[in-house]
């Protein structure tokens, strides 16, 4: 159910999105959901409708760019933006603008290489970027540091918690879960996705495949013996829609 300004809201309403569009889909599944989706304006509900639908964008543009799967002691970047730390994160470089990183990411994946939070963090700066206006972009996001949920900027820090919800809509963050994964490799502990809609996930390191496809790629991973299949977790992260549609409107008045 949606509710706006303490009304139940007719999605009817909203005639820009068309009938198969990934934001029409979302609205219904809100509108259809026991969960209780709530906002203070319409504004509110279609700037979530739009920034879920460029996380999964970015998603889709990510799974071509040609970044490599690497384990952070082998992680790589392109040194004329990013500065690779110890611990295998990348730093923006000072006096670099941060959508020209980012989206070198996009341009240049074959020079980069990185697990897959890092890649899930990656999409959300991309789609973030495809939202606000660039020099606002820059002007927010002016200390990336990628890596894992321990380094989120403030203003997306939300997306690092999961959370159960009673309905799961596209773009959302998901988590499989490899309890027996093999200890000589525990990377493959698990896989963070961005649920693409229509049953598609996308991971980076596996690709985009459908639940099944994920969770057999994950049990090859497993330790000898092991009786535990991988499983996807009945959680999502997600940024805060709110707060991101709040800067938003002040950063570009």
């Amino acid at each position: 159910m949606i509710m706006v300004s303490d009304k139940p809201f007719d999605t009817g309403t909203i005639n820009e999105y068309a009938e198969r569009s990934i934001e029409r889909m979302i609205l219904n599944k809100m509108s259809l959901s026991e969960e209780q989706y709530v906002f203070d304006t319409a504004s509110q509900l279609k700037f979530e409708l739009r920034l879920r639908k460029e996380i999964i964008n970015a998603s889709y543009q990510l799974s071509k760019s040609r970044m490599s799967f690497q384990v952070f002691r082998k992680s790589k970047c392109n040194e004329q933006y990013w500065n690779r730390t110890d611990e295998g994160g990348f730093v923006l470089k000072e006096g670099v603008k941060a959508s020209e990183a980012i989206n070198d990411i996009f341009r240049n994946g074959f020079k980069y290489g990185t697990e897959c939070a890092t890649a899930m963090i990656i999409i959300y700066y991309k789609a973030l970027l495809s939202v606000f206006p660039r020099e606002v972009f820059d002007s927010l996001f002016s200390q990336i540091h990628l890596m894992n949920w321990h380094y989120l900027d403030s203003l997306i820090q939300e997306a690092g918690y999961m959370r159960k919800p009673k309905e799961y809509l596209p773009g959302d963050r998901r988590y499989f879960i490899n309890p027996d994964v093999d200890p000589l490799t525990p990377y493959w502990q698990g896989e963070n996705v961005i649920d693409l809609n229509n049953g598609l996930y996308y991971g980076h390191g596996i690709g985009i495949h459908k639940a099944e496809t994920i969770i057999a790629v994950l049990n090859q991973k497993r330790k000898e013996g092991a009786e535990v299949s991988a499983y996807l977790l009945e959680t999502v992260g997600r940024p805060d829609f709110k707060k991101l549609e709040a800067v938003y409107n002040q950063s570009v008045r």
